[in-house]
């Protein structure tokens, strides 16, 4: 990504006095790009323990090994370039076999596209070689005609030209020795030669290769996940540098592929209908584009394009026949598929007559199968969204209890058998076969406080309000119950609810209404059954009320959702709490008070110590804490806006009260454009404002001199892109109302996908929560942590990492891990501590409920660009509503 620009933006200058009102005018700032600060130490508190880690220690015995990258080009002998990477990497490998002497013996590691490495130079700069491919992947003669034109798949004998280039050299040595001897760009580039190498070798042995994971086409590691598709175990392996190191870190992977066999088994699976007659053939089409399959009469490949018009018997093409047995001459003659096949490929359809043909062609040039002589190869990934049962059911099959996935990737280390690997073996590389053993720390659980001024101590992340009230109970006069779902009592739930209420301190009146729907509104639209409900509604009720709890009859991915969050929070302001009741037992009651109380401007419990204001280094300075995340489109869904959300606390020095600002803006991109956005009457219309506007409002007019930010979702290639674009903008939209002097900024990027894994070394139990390292396994240079919060509920626990880009506060380590532990216990949705801390935690949620309204016809379009970030054209973007200035401070995320 391209870095936003330097010059500075015009900004409007401060009012004569020190306010939140919006400046006319102020100063450019100047904002010099920021380096990503170094280790200040590591922290002492907490217990000692040791731990083992899912890494292998990597020793290196000739650091001087040199790799070389060569660019290659792969062509057809009429120049044309080749573009599969299953068939260039079949030509590699028949170029090693054939020209062996010429390259010195020296082997490849091919990346699949246009680059190679060997250890040791090949004898010249530039090599040139012809390579014969006696079975290629190349289209042949199809049923639609005998001059289809060459593409990917099938088999003849084809010479292709590859041309080898000298490009550079890659050290091993950036990788070998010590943590700080070379620079992070040497180190990554040796980084990524090693992780080519495993990637040739998956590939090599016939793996799905999804970058670092690897899939065998094994029915041990498949399991059925429904809708015609598989779960897939494999692993991820990835040599990291770290403080101690090379190693290799090896964890389990799990994807989705389409189940291999029959195009029509898959067909019926995928929508889950019993009889042929009853397939959406459009929805099919879509499904099966760009699928590989195999045909039972010739054993060929090819990749769908399409599906005919008309069915197998009415489908016709033009095929050409000799005029007499000597002539040359060709005449075309009209046929259908299914007499083609019948009669020159001695194959008698049956189910299929009255279906769709596969085309297998090009626009122009359509080649025709029948569906009965198709079947779909094995190792295609799904990209699409999974159902939620789909989901549950990968879930629940991925997960592994910690001493199980130690012996699974155990032998899973000694199975790649990299010690074999020609290209590791020739850097001297070898790779232990135990896990590597660290030192860790757990910290000790905050002490929280509930009602009544009682102590509320975490055991194991939990804790529970059994016979313990909220801490600030709210009062509940004015409400109402609406009613989507046929099966729930709503009678009985209320009763329950209030009766629940009553034990938490939560005084809840009888509801002003029972609104149930007209059943004859429920084959309407999401949009016009939400709006019938809220006018019935409004004719029983005397008063505006305080809040509504509305029953789906979907507990997810529920369609009514987004039309009736959009339609009560942004047009009539009304706090609303959604319900889909399997049994109402205790339990449930008690965690839907938890979010109607934080909802309505309750709190349910707090830090010990943050209600005695004593949490260094903040509890004198006016700090603010931000959240930020980016929540994109499903897969396969590459035109819906990404949602951009960020919250801010509130009531300083409180550090549990939020509030959200969400906005959308270019799909996948990942970078926030919108945090400050200067409008032409020269107010600012982005999300900052609203934040830092609240938050004065709310500590006594007192404006942060100290923001803490943490953003989720950034990978290590985007670091300087939130220092130096997004924390630009904060910097202009605080100057932008008026202010002269900045705050001291400190910024935390918590990252959740990785691989690394932590484990008891005495024990088969997941790790306590508050365990962190911050030695051995972290970067080499940069602050960073690990830290496992939260309590194990399935399977192993995965930590999250910390990674401290900016600290101009000045957090001792042992002061801001304890400080990023205890915002892990502030979270008001649940009585557990959450794996990563509740402000990003609670922007996910912001996120993901405004990503519903996109569903939506009404929402309208409005231009939006982000400089340097998005792509160079600017589309038309759909601006997302805005919260009801009755909802807008409160945690309606919650």
């Amino acid at each position: 990504m391209e870095e936003d620009n330097p010059e500075a933006e015009c900004l409007p200058a401060p009012p004569p006095h020190s306010s939140l009102q919006s400046a006319s005018k102020t100063e450019p700032i100047d904002s010099p790009n920021h380096s990503i600060m170094s280790r200040p130490g590591v922290g002492t508190k907490g217990r000692q323990i040791s731990l083992l880690v899912n890494q292998f220690k990597v020793s290196v015995e000739n650091e001087d090994a040199i790799f070389y990258q060569y660019n290659v080009r792969i062509t057809y002998g009429d120049d044309l370039p080749l573009e599969s990477k299953i068939l260039g990497r079949r030509v590699i490998d028949k170029l090693c076999q054939m020209y062996s002497s010429e390259l010195a013996g020296k082997k490849f590691a091919y990346d699949g596209g246009k680059s190679l490495f060997t250890v040791g130079p090949l004898p010249k700069d530039k090599l040139e070689f012809s390579v014969v491919l006696e079975e290629t992947f190349a289209k042949s003669n199809g049923a639609s005609g005998e001059h289809a034109k060459r593409s990917k798949h099938s088999f003849r004998s084809e010479v292709f030209k590859v041309d080898i280039s000298y490009s550079t050299k890659v050290a091993l040595q950036s990788v070998s020795v010590g943590p700080k001897a070379s620079s992070d760009g040497e180190k990554q580039d040796a980084l990524r030669v090693l992780d080519i190498i495993l990637r040739n070798q998956a590939a090599n042995k016939g793996c799905l290769v999804i970058r670092q994971s690897f899939f065998n086409d094994d029915t041990r590691n498949a399991f059925d996940v429904g809708g015609g598709l598989t779960g897939l175990h494999g692993f991820h392996s990835t040599f990291r540098k770290s403080e101690s190191g090379l190693a290799l870190n090896l964890d389990v992977s799990t994807t989705v592929v389409i189940k291999p066999g029959p195009v029509l088994d898959f067909l019926l699976a995928n929508q889950n209908v019993r009889e042929p007659r009853s397939i959406d053939w459009g929805k099919a089409r879509k499904t099966l584009k760009n699928l590989q399959i195999k045909t039972s009469h010739t054993n060929m490949q090819f990749k769908i394009t399409g599906l005919s018009e008309k069915p197998c018997y009415q489908q016709r093409f033009l095929k050409r026949i000799k005029n007499g047995e000597c002539s040359t001459n060709q005449q075309p003659v009209e046929t259908t598929v299914f007499e083609y096949f019948f009669k020159h490929q001695a194959v008698e359809l049956s189910y299929s007559k009255y279906m769709p043909c596969i085309d297998v062609g090009k626009p122009n040039f359509p080649i025709y199968l029948p569906i009965e002589v198709c079947s779909l190869v094995p190792l295609q990934r799904y990209k699409e969204a999974l159902s939620p049962s789909q989901r549950a059911s990968l879930a629940e099959r991925s997960r592994q209890k910690p001493r199980e996935l130690i012996n699974v990737l155990t032998d899973a280390a000694r199975s790649c058998q990299y010690d074999k690997e020609t290209l590791l073996v020739g850097c001297g590389i070898s790779i232990h076969d135990q896990f590597m053993e660290v030192s860790g720390r757990v910290l000790d659980a905050p002490q929280l406080k509930v009602g009544k001024g009682e102590d509320c101590i975490p055991c194991n992340g939990r804790w529970s309000f059994n016979n313990k009230q909220f801490l600030l109970p709210v009062k509940v006069e004015r409400w109402a119950i609406v009613n989507f779902s046929a099966r729930c009592d709503t009678s009985h739930l209320s009763r329950e609810l209030i009766s629940c209420g009553r034990s938490k301190g939560v005084l809840i009146e009888r509801p002003y209404a029972l609104v149930e729907e007209d059943p004859k509104m429920k084959t309407s639209g999401p949009l016009k059954r939400v709006d019938e409900m809220l006018e019935k509604l409004q004719d029983k009720l005397p008063d505006e009320p305080e809040f509504i709890l509305c029953v789906l009859p979907e507990r997810k991915r529920c369609e009514l959702y987004g039309p009736w969050k959009m339609r009560t929070l942004c047009k009539f302001g009304v706090t609303t709490q959604c319900a889909s009741p399997v049994k109402i037992t205790n339990q449930y009651l008690d965690n839907l008070l938890l979010k109607i109380n934080s909802k309505l401007g309750g709190v349910n419990s707090l830090l010990a110590a943050e209600q005695v204001s004593c949490i260094p280094p903040i509890k004198d300075i006016p700090t603010m804490i931000l959240g930020m995340d980016v929540s994109h489109g499903c897969p396969g869904l590459s035109d819906i806006p990404s949602i951009a959300a960020v919250v801010g606390s509130l009531s300083w020095p409180s550090i549990s009260r939020y509030r959200a600002a969400v906005r959308s803006q270019s799909p996948k991109a990942e970078i926030i454009d919108c945090l400050f956005k200067p409008l032409a009457d020269g107010n600012d219309d982005g999300i900052m404002r609203e934040l830092l506007c609240d938050f004065c409002a709310t500590s006594k007019g007192l404006k942060p001199k100290q923001i803490i930010i943490f953003r989720d979702g950034i990978g290590e290639s985007q670091f300087d892109h939130v220092l130096d674009i997004e924390l630009k903008q904060i910097k202009q939209a605080y100057l932008a109302l008026g202010e002269v002097d900045l705050p001291k900024f400190t910024v935390i990027v918590a990252q959740k996908n990785h691989h690394l894994r932590l484990f008891q070394s005495a024990s088969l139990e997941n790790v306590l929560p508050g365990t962190i390292v911050d030695t051995e396994v972290v970067h080499p240079r940069n602050y960073d942590f690990y830290l496992c919060s939260h309590a194990g509920m399935f399977g192993t626990v995965r930590p999250t990492h910390y990674h401290v880009l900016l600290d101009e506060i000045g957090f001792s380590p042992d002061e801001l891990q304890n400080f990023i532990n205890s915002l892990c216990y502030v979270y008001q949705r649940s009585t557990r501590a959450v794996s990563v801390v509740a402000p990003i935690s609670y922007a996910h949620h912001a996120a993901k409920q405004f990503g519903q309204f996109h569903i939506l016809d009404e929402i309208k379009e409005a231009p939006s660009t982000i400089e340097g970030v998005t792509a160079t054209e600017t589309k038309s973007i759909p601006e997302l509503p805005r919260l009801n200035e009755k909802v807008e401070c409160s945690m309606f995320f919650c």
